[in-house]
């Protein structure tokens, strides 16, 4: 493994470690902007949805209530610490549709063609080429991909870049690519749209997988 890699894997572990008690209540917040993100997925009753860093799983429940018990959620998830959040809310909840992967996403194998992908809040993972690629094989040819995160707003936005820089100074291991985080994505997406929230500190990403 690439040292740079592996430094930043290493990073990315301990800084989930230490807030998977408190993930849920950091990103509350953003809530509209998840439920926003899953309404753009046009996910329909029985899609396979790949939850891409799916953290605590704070996405399950809104991408349930449209695919159904019919469909399923592939969430994939490297920090052992938020996926065992995760499983304590699959199991409160008692859904039998998720599959959980303990696994970063560059190495994932979720031996499944599915129909949908879901990025929230996942600026290393976009920022990682390999990780992208991998995802991308396991889409159906138009499968919906939908990624949404923080992002710099305007130069003059003092305000919100402040905001930006905090954020991903506590969350991220690199403020790289926050210009266009979905740069990588970019590369495998038709009729990609591109809109923007929190005074421009935000963004939603759509588009559909390429053949």
């Amino acid at each position: 493994m690439d040292m740079k890699v592996a430094s930043e894997r290493r990073r990315a572990l301990e800084q989930y470690r230490l807030r998977a008690t408190v993930y849920d209540s950091e990103l509350a917040v953003f809530e509209p902007m998840r439920r926003s993100a899953v309404a753009r997925m046009n996910l329909t009753s029985g899609d396979t949805v790949l939850d891409v860093g799916c953290g605590t799983g704070l996405s399950f429940d809104p991408l349930q209530q449209v695919i159904g018990s019919g469909g399923r959620i592939i969430g994939i998830e490297q920090s052992l610490e938020m996926l065992d959040k995760s499983r304590t809310r699959v199991a409160t909840q008692g859904w039998t549709n998720v599959t959980l992967l303990n696994t970063p996403v560059e190495l994932a194998n979720t031996q499944a063609q599915a129909d949908a992908a879901l990025f929230h809040f996942t600026h290393d993972i976009l920022r990682n080429p390999d990780a992208i690629s991998n995802v991308m094989r396991d889409l159906k040819p138009g499968a919906q991909v939908v990624a949404a995160g923080l992002q710099w707003s305007h130069p003059w936005a003092w305000t919100t870049n402040c905001f930006v820089m905090m954020a991903a100074m506590y969350s991220t291991t690199s403020l790289e690519g926050l210009d266009q985080p979905w740069s990588h994505l970019a590369n495998y997406l038709d009729r990609m749209e591109v809109s923007t929230t929190l005074m421009g500190g935000g963004f939603i990403v759509s588009g559909v997988a390429r053949a």
